[in-house]
């Protein structure tokens, strides 16, 4: 199972593109993988045959794991098999490659093996700098070591957790003994692990016509990381409300325009997102990530956009948003959205998002509470513009008025900050102008 991202620690296959026994060319689209970012398809890493699926359709399998067996030369092979004179000079270029293969495998075969070896060692041995030089310090070898951060990510814990079970184990072989009879040999047992009990299922009794709906591989997968969400980050919430009369005039003059010369509707979310952009360069503390108990502030700027489609939801990013024009905001926003809707999104269009901005007034919201996307800081919902009266000067006018919802990370992020954000998305939206250029 490939990395799809770095915050992704798993992936479902959704559907083998080939069967056992079939042909694969290197780099020919072999299985259809799907996270809560993207569902994409995974080429093979070498040319054969497939020997074996280990994985089946709708499995969730950790990254690093195998999935597949694919015999390098297979082909050769399979086009030799039931001649007599190669039956049993060939026995051995049968055999799968696959991980424990013996020392007299061919050397394509133990490339492969050693190359599957790495890439699991790879993931679940990733670790920061912080975290080695603990390990250097104690003289711990970090590869011994069963990572249980996200993705098979060693962390602080599991180095300390690692020492206390070594320095358990080596003070109780080295007790004296009671006697000079000799004595048996003692293991520390491992330390036990206490995880809170999970909470009682209610029981659910099905009423008369109510339908049972299975979940789909996106479903499970949108399921799952909104509860990691949760159990992640303290999320805390606060929200603020603007006047957009100003960008709403100058939109309805501009609009039909810009439709013609450009091929897409100019909206509301590139000019949320320009403000976001300039917040984010103020307050540089929104724009980051919790990492091995230290705050990352990621230096590029990538904003997310949940986009609704038929099977849930999905979020790709903009990246470098600061570098673009409410016009290139405007374009980027319209393709991504076509491309999400029609499932033709790329893995980097799904990765690499430092922030997201969730347009749920269009929907008719005036308020929401949205989730984190993991791991990044916060989360802002843009809600509905809507006409109402508002006092201004101590006269009331109508103005068009819409409310932004600022979802947290209270590890990160505290209420001031937090504040201080909206107020900046909030004052540059509201002296919005002519002399706010759109390229």
């Amino acid at each position: 199972m490939p990395q799809l991202g770095e915050s992704v620690a798993e992936g479902t296959i959704g559907r083998w593109l080939k069967k056992e026994g079939e042909f694969v060319k290197r780099d020919e689209p072999l299985v259809e993988i799907i996270t809560d970012k993207v569902t994409a398809e995974m080429p093979s890493p070498a040319e054969g045959v497939l020997k074996k699926i280990v994985a089946p359709e709708g499995a969730v399998v950790p990254v690093g794991r195998d999935i597949a067996q694919v015999e390098e030369g297979g082909a050769r092979v399979a086009s030799e098999v039931g001649k007599p004179e190669a039956a049993a000079g060939q026995t051995a270029a049968r055999e799968p490659a696959g991980i424990g293969a013996g020392a007299a495998a061919a050397p394509e075969v133990a490339s492969v093996i050693e190359e599957a070896r790495q890439v699991v060692k790879d993931a679940q041995k990733r670790s920061s700098p912080l975290v080695r030089r603990l390990a250097q310090e104690h003289g711990v070898d970090i590869g011994q070591i069963q990572g249980t951060g996200l993705g098979g990510r060693v962390t602080r814990d599991d180095i300390l957790d690692f020492i206390a079970r070594r320095e358990a184990a080596a003070a109780v072989a080295g007790a004296p003994a009671p006697s000079a009879a000799p004595q048996p040999t003692f293991t520390a047992p491992p330390q036990p692990t206490y995880q809170p009990a999970p909470p009682p299922t209610p029981a659910i009794t099905l009423g008369k016509g109510d339908e049972i709906i299975e979940l789909t591989p996106m479903r499970r997968m949108i399921a799952e990381h909104m509860v990691r969400s949760k159990r992640t980050s303290p999320h805390a919430a606060t929200m603020t409300e603007v006047d957009m009369t100003n960008v709403v005039k100058w939109r309805e003059g501009i609009k039909e325009e810009f439709r013609r010369r450009e091929g897409v509707n100019l909206t509301y979310v590139p000019f949320v997102m320009k403000a976001t952009v300039e917040a984010l360069r103020a307050l540089p503390t929104m724009n980051s990530t919790w990492i091995d108990d230290k705050i990352v502030v990621r230096r590029q700027i990538n904003l997310g956009m949940a986009v609704a489609v038929d099977a849930g939801l999905i979020v790709p990013v903009v990246h470098n948003a600061d570098e673009k024009s409410i016009a290139g905001l405007a374009r980027a926003v319209n393709d991504l959205a076509d491309k999400a809707r029609a499932g033709k999104l790329t893995l980097p269009e799904v990765q690499g998002g430092t922030f997201t901005v969730n347009n749920t007034g269009a929907f008719g919201s005036i308020v929401s509470v949205p989730i984190i996307n993991q791991p990044q800081a916060a989360i802002m919902s843009m809600e509905a513009i809507v006409k109402r009266p508002v006092v201004i000067d101590d006269a009331i006018a109508i103005r068009s008025m819409m409310y932004l919802c600022l979802s947290f990370d209270h590890r990160i992020v505290d209420g001031a900050i937090a504040g201080r954000f909206l107020q900046k998305v909030k004052q540059w939206l509201e002296a919005f102008g002519p002399h706010v250029p759109l390229y």
